[in-house]
């Protein structure tokens, strides 16, 4: 053989190894959770608004809003809004079973998008409130026989990396890593109170390995540990969450999601909503954390232009341009192989955007980590003292309710609600020696 050629050769195989090496790499780099901003998306998709058993119902039945035209219509935008991102749809279980012509065409172009563009297939038990209708029991036979369903529904072996649940107990938490080998779960909607058919404020707003007491505390060791991560529902405004409910007229869950920005305030300014919540994780959470995250959820049956959604997600291509839109499991993955155990500790801060409860005058700081998290918040244009409006111990004991309760929320010395004589605002100094002990532990800055 032509020695030129010979080189020719060698040279080529090289410089194979060498882009397929960079690729290796460049795939690795992609895939760590630091350095990078993530956005999760799923849906839901339902027979009834409220479905608290598999034979119990609340609310408007929802087949109408159901239909194989919607559920195409809603993926082309998400497509069109951003290429290549990746979504999870989580079905209840009326949906999974219901026979109907629409349910069937419905669930067979779900399996498609799994296919054509890796989109994750999943349940979502009690459609949201699952422990507040349901025993443990009960619960955790509905995920195992639901995911047997969608596993011979998609084929080939297939299993959800995560479950959408609203809110998931501990010990169903537990059942699901140790029982049905998954490891992430959408299991707390952070800040919720008197609102929606549950209560569940108390948890760390970032993912999180739930203790064995209470869904919403971080686990503290290994014995109390469970290998499954904690996701949160969507993400909200601090400023409108730390309201109760509907309270002085604005709506606590403000934040990317649809009804409380496109519903109330139009596409114009709810756009400008969604984006300012945005901007908290990419901006300056990106900055303190080291990554970004949002969530959000967008019901099926709920009745806005799908160009909404693609108008916010090619605003978010344009500022953003390395944003990951992955599904939510394989967010949770991510964090789970870079974090083994609560060793994080997330900072956000936020000036308001003037919208809702979003106030402009004032600014919020949060502090999380596996021990406590601290809200604090003052009147930046008056110059007012930055006052204390959370303050909740996670290495305290806690305990989740043993019945079926709305109740289920984690609440600290101060809770951001105000829902209690001892939630009024005070200043740090204020607090207990211990009090003042502990913070100082992790952010001596805070403490005088």
């Amino acid at each position: 053989m032509n020695f030129k050629i010979i080189l020719r050769l060698m040279f080529l195989l090289l410089t194979s190894f060498s882009v397929a090496e960079a690729q290796d790499n460049k795939l690795k780099k992609a895939t760590d959770l630091m350095g990078h901003r993530f956005l999760t998306f799923n849906t839901v998709i339902r027979v009834n608004q409220i479905e608290v058993s598999r034979n119990r119902n609340l609310g408007e039945d929802e087949r109408a809003l159901h239909t194989p035209a919607r559920v195409i219509a809603f993926r082309n935008s998400l497509a069109e809004g951003f290429p290549g991102g990746k979504m999870t749809w989580s079905f209840s279980w009326l949906a999974l079973n219901d026979t109907t012509s629409d349910y069937r065409k419905i669930r067979n172009l779900v399996v498609g998008y799994h296919y054509k563009y890796g989109d994750d297939v999943t349940f979502i038990p009690g459609a949201y409130f699952a422990n507040a209708y349901n025993t443990t029991k009960q619960v955790n036979k509905d995920v195992h026989d639901a995911l047997k369903i969608i596993s011979r529904m998609v084929g080939n072996g297939y299993r959800p990396l995560s479950i959408v649940a609203g809110f998931m107990s501990a010990a169903n938490q537990q059942y699901l890593a140790e029982k049905e080998g998954i490891h992430v779960c959408q299991g707390n909607i952070w800040s919720q109170f008197s609102i929606d058919n549950q209560d569940g404020d108390g948890a760390v707003v970032y993912p999180f390995y739930p203790s064995k007491e209470h869904f919403c505390k971080p686990s503290q060791n290994k014995k109390d540990f469970i290998d499954c991560v904690n996701l949160d529902g969507w993400s909200v405004d601090f400023l409108a969450g730390r309201r109760e409910g509907f309270k002085d007229g604005f709506n606590s869950r403000m934040g990317v999601g649809p009804i409380e920005t496109l519903g109330k305030y139009g596409n114009e300014t709810g756009l400008k909503e969604m984006m300012h919540t945005t901007a908290i994780h990419f901006d300056k959470g990106f900055a303190l954390n080291g990554f970004g995250w949002v969530t959000n959820c967008w019901e099926l049956s709920l009745p806005y232009d799908p160009v909404s959604l693609k108008n916010w997600l090619k605003a978010i291509r344009k500022r953003w341009p390395d944003t990951k839109l992955i599904t939510q499991g394989e967010f949770g993955l991510l964090w789970r192989k870079h974090y083994k155990s609560n060793s994080f500790n997330y900072r956000f801060v936020e000036r308001g955007s003037g919208i809702g409860g979003s106030d402009a005058n004032n600014e919020i700081r949060w502090f999380m980590n596996k021990d406590f998290r601290l809200a604090l918040l003052k009147d930046w244009k008056n110059n007012t003292s930055e006052k204390v409006i959370d303050f909740t111990r996670y290495d305290l004991k806690a305990h989740e309710p043993k019945g079926m309760t709305r109740k289920w929320s984690l609440l600290g010395v101060i809770n951001q609600k105000q829902s209690r004589p001892q939630d009024k605002p005070i200043l740090i100094d204020s607090l207990s020696a211990g009090a003042r002990a502990i913070i100082a532990a992790r952010y001596k800055y805070l403490i005088k």
